[in-house]
């Protein structure tokens, strides 16, 4: 019997990404396995295309119902929060392994129907690190959204950003942003932390596109633990660490109330508000495109944080094709999901499920 991979549609609103494209959808059909694909009225590929391709079309939302049980049901994002057991082995990112706030509730619907997660964001190889990820284009779109917003700020603003868009390609954001950066006589200089990694990556060949001044650290210049007062004397701060036990605090009151304070914008890619490892404990909630920045100071130098948790939304198109040519390779080898790539992340959900 073919390994049935089913791309169901996402609920969370103005997420337009999907995790497998056609051209990869057409790649697993070649190789024997069955891929059917949800329509979507908001992502970013039309539905023709993975017809094209050679998939299945199912309605909206059907999943549930209408996939077997045999099905892997693969997302980006949340699934419905409506308390229901999952039955389907499901592939996504959970978001329930790190004490996020009500991770029992969300984890515990799998057992409760006999289902499994894979989590997207614990796929890794033999040496740990994740074969997929949004990460690049979280940076970029992180360090584009806080540009916007210092620009916004210095515009007088209020709030300094309105809601967000999706944009076709890179092209439109940078022209745009670099319109907005010409209206005013100076410019942002920004620090990245993490910048060696995906996500850091991206906001720097973002900052670096714009000619943008930009500070790049990583684990060598945070080893001392802190405090980091040098990155209040930034205008923009791009958090781009994976929040985790130990992880020092890059921001807290004291920085946000300190005299010397430049930092204007912060933008946290990481978005991890709800765990107590947090590094930037000035902020307790996520922001979203409807609503994209929290203000926490007010004054002459106001200081605005922006978190949402689906950057590469932003930039759909580019980060989908990115992240499922990534995961091509693994889900060739889903015919065997105890083994490899999958056999690991059933570890770490079987682990996870004997915590609740």
């Amino acid at each position: 019997m073919s390994t049935h991979i089913w791309i169901r549609a996402e609920t969370k609103p103005l997420e337009q990404r999907v995790a497998l494209v056609p051209a990869d959808a057409a790649k697993l059909i070649a190789a024997g396995f069955r891929v059917t694909a949800e329509e979507s009225s908001q992502r970013a590929i039309p539905i023709g295309r993975y017809g094209e391709a050679g998939c299945e079309i199912a309605a909206e939302n059907s999943w549930a119902e209408a996939a077997p049980d045999d099905a892997f049901i693969l997302g980006v994002k949340d699934l419905p929060d409506n308390g229901t057991p999952l039955r389907h082995k499901h592939i996504y990112f959970g978001h329930v392994y790190k004490d996020q706030p009500d991770w029992q509730d969300t984890l515990g619907r799998f057992p409760a129907g006999g289902g499994t997660l894979f989590d997207l964001e614990f796929l890794t190889n033999e040496d740990g690190r994740r074969i997929a990820a949004f990460g690049y284009w979280a940076g970029y779109a992180g360090a584009a959204v806080a540009v916007a917003t210092w620009c916004g700020q210095r515009a007088g603003n209020q709030p300094p950003l309105a809601p967000i868009t999706a944009y076709p390609s890179r092209e439109p954001l940078l022209a745009e942003l670099s319109a907005a950066l010409a209206e005013g006589s100076e410019k942002p200089d920004m620090l990245v932390i993490g910048a060696l990694g995906r996500s850091g990556s991206g906001a720097v060949d973002l900052a670096e596109s714009l000619g943008l001044s930009v500070t790049k650290w990583d684990m060598a210049e945070t080893a001392s633990g802190g405090p980091f007062p040098e990155i209040r004397r930034h205008s923009i701060f791009v958090n781009c660490i994976l929040t985790s036990p130990g992880c020092p605090r890059f921001v807290g009151p004291e920085d946000a109330d300190a005299s010397d304070r430049r930092l204007s914008v912060v933008s946290d890619v990481s978005c991890d508000p709800g765990s107590i490892y947090n590094p930037i404990p000035i902020y307790d909630r996520s922001t979203e495109f409807d609503n994209p920045t929290l203000r926490v100071r007010e004054g002459a130098t106001p200081l605005d944080i922006v978190a949402i948790d689906h950057l590469p939304s932003m930039l759909p198109m580019e980060s989908s094709e990115d992240f499922s040519s990534q995961l091509l390779p693994g889900l060739l080898t889903l015919d065997n999901p105890k083994a490899g790539v999958w056999g690991r992340a059933l570890e770490v959900f079987e682990k996870n499920v004997a915590r609740l």
